[in-house]
């Protein structure tokens, strides 16, 4: 008889208002899953595997709990995920110096299962930004952050990056920390302007990616995934994509905070970037594509820039060319 494996809680890290308090997360069996460093090609496989292959928990309630020990229930849908969005008017009592409000989730108790990973106490936090910040950055992550290979023939250097290399393996591209960090701390040097991440990655990829995060000293900030689709899955796609989609949200949850856009020219970053910027003129300071090195893409994205006269954009080749240019626009010291 197989052995029922223990439960866990995947928390993601959220943002809010100091009057809305949002976590999303996912029930999942434990796949005993180990980011770990220095670990092999076959355990980081392994690994990658089971993030796939883990079994999500439908229909469950599940118990957040504020710093003020308020308990609020929410109950997890057919994909095993929680989408809790509620109206508490003391959320900036809670919240830390850099903005952020920690919480836990949890099972209820009176649940079938007799084994909870971690105690049945999973952390996580939302981001309130500060009133203080001079604007928001949206950066996207595959070829903009980490290497990927999302330009390339039929995506092959995507899953050999992905699958056979750890976190600790991959590098971030050259200078983004840097320019990352100057426009966290804003024109001031001191600001804290709030970080938000969106990628077309599946959730699935959270853990993996959070570790690389950390690992590099990005700032904190919420990582925007999607849901795994299959090529079976008969489910209707979104009518606005993942990444447009994310962005929109933030623009209507923040409407006194502009933002400047990062992605890059490989996949549809210009586009989509330009796309909310002739929605919202007065809202994006700047977009930064980088060049993945694909001529024809390259030449397209071209194109794009020639016609676009809203806001900034730059195809940039290095992260110190970023830097000079939100240097001169007086983003950053």
């Amino acid at each position: 008889m197989f052995k029922k494996k223990a439960l866990r809680i995947n928390t993601y890290l959220g943002y809010g208002t100091s009057t809305l308090f949002r976590a999303t997360g996912r029930a999942l069996e434990d796949e005993n899953v180990d980011f770990s460093t220095n670990q092999s090609v076959f355990k980081t496989l392994r690994n990658i595997y089971r993030q796939f292959e883990s079994d999500e928990i439908r229909n469950i309630p599940i118990e957040i709990k504020l710093p003020n020990g308020k308990i609020i229930e929410t109950q997890t849908d057919q994909e095993g995920y929680y989408h809790l969005e509620l109206d508490i008017n003391t959320l900036f009592e809670h919240k830390n110096n850099r903005g952020w409000i920690p919480y836990t989730a949890s099972y209820k108790k009176e649940n079938k299962y007799k084994t909870i990973s971690s105690n049945n106490e999973f952390k996580s936090e939302m981001l309130i930004p500060s009133d203080q910040a001079d604007f928001g950055i949206i950066s996207d992550i595959d070829d903009t952050i980490l290497h990927t290979g999302v330009a390339s023939l039929f995506k092959w250097r995507v899953i050999a990056n992905t699958v056979f290399k750890n976190f600790d393996k991959r590098t971030a591209i050259e200078g983004t920390v840097k320019f990352y960090k100057k426009l966290h701390l804003g024109i001031k040097g001191s600001s804290n302007n709030p970080f938000f991440y969106v990628s077309n990655s599946p959730w699935n990829l959270y853990d993996y990616l959070s570790a690389f995060f950390k690992k590099n000293h990005f700032p904190k900030g919420p990582i925007l995934l999607r849901d795994f689709r299959t090529p079976f899955d008969k489910t209707p796609k979104p009518k606005i994509p993942h990444k447009q989609s994310e962005i929109l949200n933030l623009l209507k949850m923040y409407p006194h905070l502009n933002f400047i856009l990062i992605g890059d020219s490989g996949e549809k970053d210009a586009d989509i970037y330009t796309k909310i910027a002739e929605e919202y003129p007065r809202r994006i300071l700047a977009i930064y594509l980088r060049n993945v090195k694909h001529r024809r893409k390259e030449k397209r994205i071209k194109k794009i820039i020639h016609a676009f006269n809203v806001c900034p954009i730059l195809l940039i080749h290095t992260s110190e060319e970023a830097i000079a240019h939100a240097k001169t626009s007086g983003f950053i010291h």
